[in-house]
């Protein structure tokens, strides 16, 4: 099988920059699976002890979005991601609570078809005093064409909220907000298949990647921050099958 034309990007490859300078160059429908983790224009702080993580094992250099731009950015890149994708394409994006609305709209303004509206249930969460604790993530699963898209039904019941925990990858370094190697995993059992090209254009820790190599798909990833684009070459170059022990 030949390897996917990806314009001036290698297949298997990771590169550091800027998705919304990348993306213009791939050329159309060359993407099967777009899987990402984008910013979600919260303030948030990188080594703040969340989840009771240790501050200092936490990468610094988190690239935020400003609230006030949040809406233009998600509208450039899903746009994009429609016309990258091919005509059997499917897009998971990830969202908190808090920017959902602009991530739906975008959606449907960029000609995508929302397939499910998942949710990820995690084990813990952020401590409040006036609120209820926010343990879970939001994922939207949505194509380019609703009557032709690949999906595999690998249970006979697949239900929509998703129980995977978190993984606390103790006494090591880590990104923020790394998506676990199990939930990446189900995601590209459900929606590629062997030999597919998928892209991640916020690729933080490099989960995509990584899986994506263990489970046979090419794969591309782009990445702004210096330390995550670092972070994720070496767990590519590891070479460590299955998610992390301990």
């Amino acid at each position: 099988m030949s390897l996917p034309n990806l314009g001036p990007f290698s297949p298997d490859s990771v590169c550091r920059g800027d998705a919304l300078e990348f993306l213009p160059r791939l050329p159309s429908r060359s993407i099967d699976l777009l899987v990402t983790d984008p910013p979600f224009a919260i303030d948030f702080k990188a080594q703040r002890l969340n989840y009771n993580r240790t501050g200092s094992n936490v990468l610094e250099g988190y690239h935020e979005i400003p609230a006030g731009d949040y809406a233009d950015f998600t509208f450039r890149w899903m746009e994009e991601a429609f016309r990258i994708l091919s005509s059997t394409g499917s897009l998971y994006v990830f969202s908190g609570w808090n920017r959902l609305k602009e991530v739906l709209y975008s959606l449907d303004e960029a000609g995508f078809t929302t397939i499910n509206h998942l949710i990820w249930k995690y084990q813990f969460g952020v401590f409040t005093k006036r609120k209820f604790v926010t343990s879970h993530y939001h994922i939207l699963f949505a194509v380019k064409d609703p009557r032709h898209y690949t999906f595999h039904k690998i249970e006979h019941y697949p239900e929509d909220v998703w129980v995977i925990n978190r993984e606390y990858w103790k006494g090591r370094k880590k990104t923020p907000t790394k998506l676990p190697y199990k939930l990446v995993e189900r995601i590209l059992s459900f929606s590629s298949s062997p030999g597919d090209m998928v892209l991640d254009p916020f690729l933080g820790s490099g989960t995509v990647a990584v899986v994506s190599r263990d489970m046979g798909r090419h794969f591309l990833g782009f990445e702004v921050v210096d330390e995550y684009y670092s972070f994720a070459v070496e767990r590519l170059q590891n070479r460590e099958p299955g998610p992390p022990q301990g």
